[in-house]
């Protein structure tokens, strides 16, 4: 429980001053209850005999203070306090319970734009081992899980156990018999709890994964729709869409019905203890109809109110036991980036968020004995890597797979920081401040990524709209050759290019990838194999495209294809992570 409360504590960092507000207000609607359910007793026996205020000193002195001219007068008043402390009661229960609502579904937004945060700002070789579902699953139901399943059941069981007890005792002070009673049906309570935990935590976990699976399915389906389509494989995915769909449905349904199961057993238990104690009572205080129909009340009224109390406190401790699963993704996720950002190279001290400095770009780039190797890995990818790329040259990476080509590229860009060596820019380490350096490249990858949105959102790439310059814009949209696009399309720059950009070509994507990288100014462009899924024709409007950069800006080039790096000032051919082999054109590609 320990450990449970301070992975708790942890994700919920910064709100104790809440927690602590809400928990003090669930003690005054406690005590409010007992105070309430206290002064039935009372009330009931001046009810029944109006003359017991003068043989009770309390309620004497306190009737002599007032100045009252009847015990009637006494008992309207009496009354009138107990519906006051009720209404009272009742307005902040509700208030309480509102709270926790609104506390708990802020914290779930709070928590999801936390976790979007940590995953966005997480080094690369995090995302390299992560399938994008199970991280979409953490931060849209985890944490939908963790608010409705964990945190605010967890803060209802505190207002509930409150009450519980304070009624408990309550009850013990009024008839002592009780507290055995009582005292058993807590430990047969318990023992029900206890029974059933280990099936609620597994049925949890396997809930859990379910939905992550059915979203991987979900995006291997819908993100292939026209393999899909073509090979006739809608069935698997519907088949294992299904499986999974019966697996969430057979855990949920087990966990939500033994979590109820202890709300109807204590119910039965509570009425069988009140039942059985009235007889009881009835035989042992025979004569006495005034302290009888007093305790009975009191005994009445709070047996109730403990039929919720207890019967939600139970039901959502085995609520929080089935969502403790989404609990320790959360928690372990949030810890292995905070842990992993604690370990960076003491060397690497990004700037976070997106910086607007840019650093001095005047002569050269240089990659000084670059060295390195994946997490896990046992060979490195990168050994002792060392170039040169001055300002305005256009260089090409060749190599055979495997050797290094997107690794050297993944370096340059920052998204993998080496483990020896370093990157200079006219003399000064890139690493002080690696976003200000990232600020500097523009990427072209071999797929585009394409926003479901307008041809300019795409082009202006996470720039507010209100934002969005449009002479850079049209500068762009000409350097790349998008102008006979922009003027087929229905509604030009305004026209949606569909999810992924469905209804352009390749060769318009990849141009929309270069007016991208055009429109943020970048001096420096990489392009990672980008017309290495072209046909001939449109690969060399790419090309031309490309070509029509070379001297304003610095381009380094993955080629697929050596056509596209003819106009490279230097090719550096790597084999097993190193470079074998480096000179123009004509000495590396053509001599081969």
């Amino acid at each position: 429980m320990r450990q449970y409360l301070l992975k708790f504590i942890y994700i919920l960092e910064g709100k104790y001053k809440s927690l602590v507000l809400m928990v003090l207000l669930f003690l005054f609607v406690s005590c409010l209850e007992v105070l309430g359910t206290g002064l039935i007793g009372p009330f009931i026996s001046l009810a029944t005999n109006p003359n017991s205020i003068v043989q009770n000193s309390f309620l004497n002195s306190i009737y002599q203070q007032l100045s009252l001219n009847s015990p009637s007068q006494f008992l309207l008043l009496l009354g009138g306090l107990v519906i006051a402390i009720f209404y009272l009661k009742s307005f902040l229960s509700f208030n309480s319970q509102r709270l926790i609502f609104e506390f708990g579904f802020r914290q779930q937004g709070e928590l999801s734009a936390r976790l979007m945060h940590r995953y966005l700002a997480a080094p690369y070789t995090f995302h390299l081992s992560r399938n994008s579902a199970s991280l979409i699953q953490n931060v849209l139901n985890e944490t939908e899980r963790f608010s409705n399943g964990v945190m605010m059941p967890l803060l209802t069981s505190i207002s509930n156990a409150i009450v519980t007890f304070a009624l408990i005792v309550l009850l013990v002070n009024t008839n002592a018999m009780a507290m055995i009673i009582i005292g058993g049906i807590l430990v047969l309570s318990y023992g029900l709890l206890e029974s059933s935990k280990n099936k609620i935590a597994r049925w949890g976990k396997e809930g859990s994964d379910a939905r992550t699976e059915m979203i991987r399915l979900i995006n291997h389906g819908m993100g292939g729709l026209k393999e899909t389509r073509i090979i006739g494989c809608e069935p698997y995915f519907e088949g294992k869409m299904e499986e999974q769909i019966n697996q969430y449905s057979v855990s949920g349904s087990l966990a939500l019905s033994f979590t109820n199961l202890p709300r109807y057993v204590i119910e039965a238990f509570l009425i069988t203890f009140l039942i059985i104690f009235t007889f009881v009572f009835i035989s042992t205080n025979q004569g006495n109809a005034q302290n009888l129909s007093s305790v009975l009340g009191i005994f009445a009224l709070a047996s109730i109110r403990l039929l919720p109390a207890v019967g939600n406190l139970l039901s959502s401790i085995n609520g929080i036991r089935y969502n403790a699963y989404s609990l320790d993704k959360i928690y372990l996720d949030l810890k292995e980036l905070e842990d992993v950002n604690t370990r960076k190279n003491p060397k690497f001290i990004a700037s976070e968020g997106l910086s607007g400095s840019l650093l001095p770009f005047k002569e050269k780039i240089v990659l000084a004995n670059v060295s390195y190797c994946y997490p896990h890995a046992e060979q490195k990818s990168l050994e002792q890597v060392s170039l040169v790329i001055r300002k305005g040259e256009s260089i090409g990476l060749i190599g055979k797979s495997g050797a290094g080509k997107t690794t050297l590229v993944d370096v340059i860009l920052g998204l993998l920081i080496p483990q020896n060596g370093d990157i200079i820019l006219d003399g000064t380490s890139i690493y002080p401040d690696l976003r200000a350096w990232q600020n500097l490249i523009g990427y072209v990858p071999q797929s585009i990524f394409l926003i479901d949105d307008t041809l300019e959102r795409n082009i202006a790439f996470g720039v507010p709209d209100q934002l969005i310059d449009r002479q850079r814009l049209d500068k762009a949209i000409v350097a790349a050759q998008l102008e006979e696009l922009v003027e087929q399309l229905p509604h030009g720059i305004d026209t949606m290019v569909g999810e992924r950009g469905v209804l352009l070509s390749g060769g318009q994507r990849q141009r929309v990838g270069i007016a991208r990288a055009l429109y943020h100014e970048r001096e420096i462009l990489v392009f990672d194999e980008a017309t290495a899924a072209l046909d001939n024709e449109t690969e060399g409007l790419v090309t031309e495209a490309i070509k029509s950069l070379s001297g304003i800006k610095t381009m380094i080039i993955i080629a697929h294809r050596f056509s596209t790096i003819e106009h490279c000032d230097q090719i550096y051919r790597l084999e097993r992570g190193k470079v074998v082999e480096a000179g123009s054109y004509q000495e590396v590609v053509e001599r081969q």
